[in-house]
Order: C-alpha cells, then structure tokens, then sequence
C-alpha cells in the first residue's frame, strides 16, 4: 500500500475539480481526501495498491486535464488512517 500526496496547479478552482475528483474516486479503491489551497492549487493524499492509485490518476488527468497546468506527487508508504475519500474544506 501506498500514500501519494499530489499537488495540482492551474484552473483547478472554481471549476468542480474537488467534485469531479470524489466522483472519480468512488470508481476507484482508493481513500484520502482533496481540498483547495489558499494560493489556488489543489492538494490531494490518496492511499491504496499502487496499480489502482494510477489507475485513479489516469482517470481523473483524463476528465480533468483541460483545468491542470501541471502537478507534482510525492510518495511514502501508506499509513492507513483514511477510510473513505472526502473532500476538505
């Protein structure tokens, strides 16, 4: 198991990114949350088997690739204290 933590940069506020996101989420077996930055980007900690991580990913680069400039994710082993995906205010 694994936990990413991404950074997205671009239009990804004000645009229904959080929303898309959950929504994609559900399709997938992952658990985290997503939630708007005071400086405009967008972070989000996702955790689960690495293959459905990038599958998730793929999935929202996909619908979501007209409002993202560009992202940065980092990774470190899951620490399992998540257990549904949420978005955070």
């Amino acid at each position: 198991m694994e936990r990413r933590n991404i950074i997205y940069s671009g239009n990804v506020q004000g645009v229904g990114f959080r929303w898309s996101t959950r929504s994609i989420a559900a399709n997938h077996q992952v658990v985290g949350y997503v939630r708007n930055l005071p400086d405009g980007r967008v972070q989000m900690q996702i955790e689960g088997d690495p293959t459905e991580l990038d599958r998730f990913q793929e999935d929202l680069a996909e619908r979501l690739s007209r409002h993202i400039r560009s992202f940065h994710c980092s990774k470190q082993p899951a620490t399992g204290e998540f257990s549904t995906f949420e978005i955070r205010i």
